[in-house]
């Protein structure tokens, strides 16, 4: 037990399966590769000349096995993530990840020949109830039906993966999780370090910033290494699949039109100067400076909520904000304590930042914190508790039609975060106070739209110029600072080791263009919320079902019944006004 943060939950991966070595796993992987034999023996070959009732009975039973491969696979991810310094676990999760593959193999034919059903033939299927219940699935899996290659393709570039795209991104997770970081006299991993960028001592601040822009400056040519190869590798893929760019796959993913992201970015990008650069000139003022190092970024403010806040209380504060909105929402919330649901301690090796992973419905989420007793921890664990409870309402469209598009996926978590804001806000015990969790709430949001949308512009530079050839890390690194000063303004100074901070962000090497989904879910709740005050009667029942959908409905159908409409420019300005209106304030304060 932590004395000051209290008892730390961990995870109980027993929910899932005994131990990496259990009869039970060992007989789940058995039954999972029979079953897929069995399929692929039953159908292959022979979808097209299914009625509507086989085939869906054929979809039923694909369901029925994505569900078992994906308990095991998120056993193994979980058991790895809790400690990625421990070349055991990374060997468990790679056998795993290997074991998976061959048995996905066996099932890869299926999407294939769904796709090669022309449209008024499914049409006449989707007339048996059987089939009509998946409708939503196979209007999803079918969206990528004129970038599918030959049937010889697909399995060869299946079974490659693993030793390809997902052997670039393990080496990417070791090399970080294997890191540390000299800080006086101690040797920090990554969370920990960057930990301290936002401690209230400019000194730490300032020493923690070097510490880390020198390791990773130390390891670039790795990082520049792994990162040249994904972006390669994807740009192959893309030529081979005819993407019209290198965004198109993930839209296509998020299922969301490639000028509903455009109008995103290019709102968030007209609105730097209003924004970041505003703000930043406001914070270099509070200090009584002209321009701000730019390890300042984070640093709290003099009235800084500075309390460190036991477990116990930070569970208490966000299922309360939970309640007073819904009393459903944070009956769903409290499953998550005392059950072995969370991972709370920042240990070394373990995953850093924090993630919610929703397993699989037969089983329920698990989330991972690297909780250190700070307002901003509670803020995550806000974030994180509305991905779960989204997760477990959305679990019962099934395996196949649960997860949500990453563009809705962040609705209920930024949503849960702002609840539990404006709840904390209200009990304020004074204008230093509030101007503080203000600038926090400000600061936490530019994170979330400005600096995630700049990250999506990196990308989309960097996914651009290395089809003219491989870049140097000084390539790499111009691009990074050139962006930097763009969103943030001239406010900031910046020194030469911050040309090496690109280097640690692992959604560029996991999940290319996924880091706008943060901006999207931002801005889109920010509008939401306004339609909440606005008109709070009957809210929550239709907020409920819209997490209860998952992924049956497209983002246009699940905002309809707030009168909101992603596609309108207009909706994004909407969104950006909520954090300028916070700006005012502080302004005015």
């Amino acid at each position: 037990m932590n004395v000051v943060l209290g008892d730390l939950p961990t995870w109980n991966l027993g929910d899932l399966y005994s131990s990496p070595t259990g009869t039970d796993l060992g007989a789940d992987l058995k039954r999972a590769a029979s079953e897929a034999d069995a399929f692929s023996k039953d159908y292959e070959g022979r979808l097209a000349g299914l009625d509507g009732k086989g085939l869906g009975g054929a979809i039923a039973r694909l369901e029925t096995m994505s569900d078992l491969l994906g308990r095991i696979g998120s056993y193994a991810q979980l058991y790895s993530a809790q400690d990625q310094s421990d070349p055991e676990r990374n060997r468990f999760a790679q056998d795993i990840s290997e074991k998976l593959n061959d048995i996905g193999s066996k099932l890869l034919f299926f999407r294939l020949e769904i796709n090669k059903i022309e449209d008024a033939d499914l049409a006449e299927k989707l007339k048996a109830p059987e089939l009509a219940k998946y409708a939503p699935w196979l209007r999803d899996a079918r969206l990528f039906r004129p970038h599918q290659l030959s049937d010889e393709l697909e399995k060869f570039q299946h079974d490659q993966s693993v030793v390809g795209s997902s052997a670039w991104s393990r080496l990417f997770d070791e090399t970080i999780a294997r890191l540390r970081y000299p800080f006086r006299n101690e040797m920090l991993s990554e969370p920990q370090i960057l930990d301290k960028l936002s401690n209230k001592d400019a000194t730490v601040r300032k020493e923690a910033a070097k510490s880390f822009g020198k390791v990773q400056g130390d390891n670039i040519a790795i990082f520049s290494l792994i990162t040249n190869t994904l972006i390669k590798d994807k740009e192959i893929d893309d030529r081979w699949r005819r993407y019209a760019r290198p965004q198109s796959f993930r839209n296509l993913a998020n299922v969301v039109e490639d000028e509903v992201v455009d109008a995103l970015a290019e709102s968030v990008k007209a609105a730097y100067p209003k924004l970041a650069h505003r703000y930043y000139k406001l914070k270099a003022k509070w200090f009584g400076v002209e321009t701000m190092p730019y390890w300042d970024r984070n640093a709290p403010l003099p009235e800084h909520d500075d309390r460190t806040i036991p477990w116990p209380e930070a569970e208490k504060i966000v299922l309360d904000a939970y309640n007073a909105f819904s009393p459903e929402l944070a009956d769903v919330g409290r499953k998550f304590f005392g059950t072995g649901w969370i991972d709370a301690p920042a240990r070394p090796g373990k995953s850093p930042g924090a993630f919610a992973h929703p397993t699989v419905p037969s089983a329920h989420p698990y989330l991972l914190l690297n909780y250190q007793g700070k307002v901003r921890d509670v803020m995550t664990l806000a974030h994180e508790l509305g991905h779960g409870v989204h997760q477990v309402l959305a679990a019962k469209q099934g395996p196949l039609m649960a997860d949500t598009p990453l563009t809705l996926a962040e609705t209920a978590s930024v949503f849960g975060e702002m609840l539990t804001f404006q709840s904390l806000l209200k009990t304020a015990p004074d204008k230093a106070t509030r101007k503080a969790m203000l600038a926090g709430k400000v600061e936490d949001m530019l994170n979330t739209v400005v600096r995630q949308i700049a990250f999506y512009d990196f990308e989309s530079r960097l996914h651009m110029a290395r089809r003219e050839g491989e870049l140097t890390p000084d390539a790499i690194g111009e691009i990074w600072m050139a962006v930097q000063k763009e969103s943030l303004g001239p406010a900031f100074t910046f020194d030469d080791e911050y040309k090496y901070y690109w280097s640690y962000i692992g959604h560029f090497i996991h999940s290319p263009f996924y880091v706008y989904a943060y901006a999207f879910g931002d801005c889109l709740v920010n509008s939401l919320y306004a339609a909440y005050q606005a008109k709070p009667d009957g809210f929550q029942e239709k907020y409920l079902d819209m997490l209860r959908s998952g992924g049956v409905k497209r983002h246009k159908e699940l905002l309809a019944p707030f009168g909101l409409d992603a596609s309108d420019p207009a909706f994004w300005d909407r969104g950006l006004d909520v954090i300028s209106g916070f700006i005012d304030e502080l302004e005015k304060l």
